[in-house]
């Protein structure tokens, strides 16, 4: 053995027993710090989410969503996987510059691969580190570039990791140019060449050195491998929030255990509040006691799948991206709100897992200022401290703003964004929860919202007979369950019609449109009248778990007895709540989005819509302008619950219609504002998100903007009202439900039905 390989073999194992030295501290405190948070189950059904972590893994269904970067990244996580064992063999090579992988290190297939992985994973690493540095906020619009989603990202963390990697496959690419020199398989030419078919071109030019001198250079490169990922192993160990390489290892275990086994996104039903590990019902707040906790107003109070996602989380930005909040100059980032409290949960954890230790068994811990820091309350982000500021010695006033948590509208796109299933909504409404139950500390609207509620059952606080207003005047009877039917299984359908349906004069027009539709398609359906509750919705999404389980509570019992078996909704907020949150209290229903039933009658010529829209003359706002339309996404219904083509298919169904698609629909659509109960919160902060969507409908210059939820009415009518007096919109422009739109196209022009 030459002096060099003495010297190599010593750095080496000096380096390596360094990093696994400093790595299993690094783990340990990883799961000590998972084990403080709240228990949860997510071990059911563990074939479907093996199959679910291979799927995303492999098939980097979750990164799809930027394809470029997905693919990218793609080959570059692959060549990471497959190269560590380019790592192991480097460990060998110090000793034996010829040694090979025992079985495969012979097997043309695996050079094969290992060479195509080695030059696309070069390209592709290459190309990332490009886009980090072409999306730097200093090259971004917006303020310090926040419309950059690496604004408030790590750089030198991320740099560090690409550059580790990028030296990795550049020492695995030398190294087979020296293997080929080196002539280590049997047989020269064209033999030699078949193990080496992408570096055998610039192998042959290393055969002019002689062979000490290659054999030489095996081991300073392979030395100079080892020396790079003990490094990056040392660093990531000394750095446990280093989420950007963490991930790596931590993303299995998120994906494995998020919510669904099957591999759906964590949107729809919220998670339910628990108490000790069970889903708060009224039946159990009976018995709880006194000083029960509710909602999450410390960090340790998350479950450990919180604590496991915000370990995670990558600093990726494709949340921040998306969120309305964040592009309307408002302070919650969902990448941000994850990170600060990433770094506050490992910031405590050694002094919680130190008291944990101690109770019952000594003092107490001694007094450590983060102990005392509020999770939620006013942090002064709006005065002096940047919105990326994290302190954790404990001076800081609180860890989280409260504006941050008010900003979210709950429309999911962070979720649907993210590549490793971070759950952000099921986070923020836990810590609403908190406030709302605990601290009574939540926006001064929501006072007035939830009196309505709990008084009249209704968010507009007005009286249940109203509830039936919105029929009068119709050429036909509407059943009502309890006076014209007695039990629903008489009709096809139950017609929730909801409060908006119900009591706001915009969402009516739609009620109508849907019941004459329906008559005429001759469906039976009946309504519940003044016996219909508010589905509770707002009040779960503004944190008030209470008040909603009163009323989900109310309206179960309503719907089991009258024997609801099928239910048709023109609200996405109620078509959500009913749809998969009413099973958490007892209420199992087929619950159809008034779109996917009035596709299925036109798709089954029980309605045939012969007339273009705007040639039906009459007085019906609904029904009187130009021929192009322009669909927006209701986030309950697309993202929430994936329901996209339906309200597209009766669209592409209108004759003469011409379908004007917004850059931002589908996965990508951007949010009305109405959501996670804001419909009812002054929007004060930055600019107004109804507004931004609203321009973005109107440059489509389409005559229809059409939607699907009657939140999403109010809201898109209101900024397009802003927009016309402003000059940037045409008058004829209006917005309009897809249901009504149906209706004028349908009637062949014949006069509506008067409103009274």
């Amino acid at each position: 053995m030459s002096a060099l390989q003495i010297v190599a073999a010593v750095i080496t194992l000096g380096i390596t027993v360094i990093g696994i030295a400093l790595a299993i501290p690094a783990i340990r405190e990883f799961i000590a710090t998972f084990q403080l948070g709240r228990p949860e189950n997510r071990g059911d059904r563990k074939g479907r989410r093996v199959g679910t972590l291979v799927r995303e893994i492999f098939g980097h269904t979750r990164m799809s969503r930027l394809p470029i970067v997905a693919m990218a990244h793609w080959v570059t996580m692959i060549s990471f996987l497959i190269l560590s064992l380019a790592v192991l063999a480097s460990y060998f090579q110090v000793w034996d510059p010829t040694f090979t992988l025992p079985i495969i290190g012979n097997f043309v297939l695996f050079d094969w691969v290992v060479e195509l992985l080695g030059w696309t994973g070069l390209i592709g690493i290459s190309w990332l580190i490009w886009n980090r540095r072409d999306k730097h906020p200093a090259r971004s619009a917006g303020q310090d570039g926040r419309r950059s989603r690496f604004f408030g990202s790590t750089f030198w963390q991320a740099y560090f990791v690409e550059l580790v990697i990028l030296i990795e496959i550049i020492c695995v690419l030398s190294l087979r140019g020296l293997e080929y020199a080196i002539g280590k398989y049997e047989g020269e030419g064209a033999a030699n060449a078949l193990h080496f078919p992408l570096t055998a071109w610039y192998g042959g030019w290393l055969h002019h050195l002689d062979l000490g001198t290659v054999k030489a250079l095996i081991v300073v490169i392979s030395t100079v491998k080892i020396i790079t990922a003990m490094t990056w192993l040392i660093v990531l160990a000394r750095n446990i929030t280093m989420g950007v390489a963490w991930h790596r290892f931590l993303a299995f275990f998120n994906i494995f255990f998020k919510r669904h086994a099957d591999g759906r996104t964590s949107l729809g039903a919220l998670q339910p509040m628990t108490v000790d590990g069970k889903p708060v019902t009224m039946e159990l707040l009976e018995d709880l006691d006194e000083d029960a906790t509710f909602g999450v107003g410390a960090v340790e109070e998350f479950t450990w799948k919180g604590l496991l996602d915000f370990s995670t989380c990558t600093e990726c930005g494709r949340c921040q991206s998306q969120c309305p909040a964040w592009n309307t100059d408002k302070p919650l980032s969902p990448k941000l709100l994850m990170m600060s409290l990433r770094e506050h949960a490992h910031a405590k954890a050694p002094y919680l897992t130190a008291a944990k230790a101690a109770a019952g068994t000594g003092p107490a811990t001694p007094d450590n200022p983060i102990m005392e820091i509020p999770l939620i309350g006013a942090t002064g982000y709006d005065e002096a401290a940047p919105l990326t500021a994290y302190n954790p010695l404990g001076d800081a006033d609180a860890i989280i703003d409260e504006d941050v948590l008010w900003s979210c509208t709950t429309c999911g796109a962070c979720v649907e964004q993210c590549p490793v299933d971070i759950e952000h909504v099921d986070h923020i409404v836990d810590m609403r929860r908190y406030q709302t139950l605990i601290e009574s500390a939540f926006p001064s609207e929501l006072g007035g919202l939830f009196k309505n509620l709990e008084g009249k059952q209704n968010p507009w606080g007005m009286a249940a007979r109203a509830r039936l207003d919105w029929a009068k005047g119709l050429p036909f009877e509407v059943k009502v369950f309890g006076q014209d039917v007695e039990n629903l299984s008489e009709v096809d359908y139950l017609f929730w019609v909801g409060c908006a349906g119900a009591y706001e004069d915009r969402a009516k027009k739609t009620t109508r449109a849907v019941a004459e539709l329906l008559d005429t398609a001759g469906v039976s359906f009946a309504v519940l009248g003044d016996g219909e509750a508010c589905t509770g919705d707002p009040a779960r999404r503004a944190g008030n778990e209470m008040l909603f389980q009163a009323l989900a509570t109310q309206n179960v019992e309503t719907l089991n007895e009258a024997g609801a078996t099928k239910i048709v909704v023109t609200c996405a907020h109620c078509f959500n709540t009913l749809k998969n949150e009413y099973p958490q209290v007892g209420g199992d229903y087929e619950v159809l989005h008034h779109t996917q039933l009035l596709n299925k009658l036109v798709r089954e010529k029980r309605l045939v819509p012969v007339a273009r829209p705007d040639e039906a003359d009459h007085s019906d706002s609904a029904a009187s302008t130009g021929a192009s339309v322009t669909y927006h996404d209701p986030c309950y219904l697309g993202r929430h619950n994936g329901v996209y083509a339906p309200p597209r298919e009766l669209i592409g169904a209108l004759p003469g219609v011409e379908y004007r698609e917004m850059e931002r629909s589908r996965e990508k659509s951007f949010c009305c504002g109405a959501g996670g109960a804001r419909m009812w919160m002054e929007e004060k902060l930055g600019s107004r998100i109804n507004l931004n969507r609203t321009k973005e409908a109107v440059a489509t210059g389409a005559d229809r903007i059409a939607i699907g939820c009657p939140f999403c009415r109010v809201m898109m009518t209101d900024g397009l009202t802003a927009e016309q007096s402003d000059g940037n919109a045409r008058e004829e422009v209006e917005v309009v439900d897809v249901a009504n739109l149906l209706l004028a196209a349908v009637r062949r022009g014949k006069e509506p039905a008067a409103a009274e």
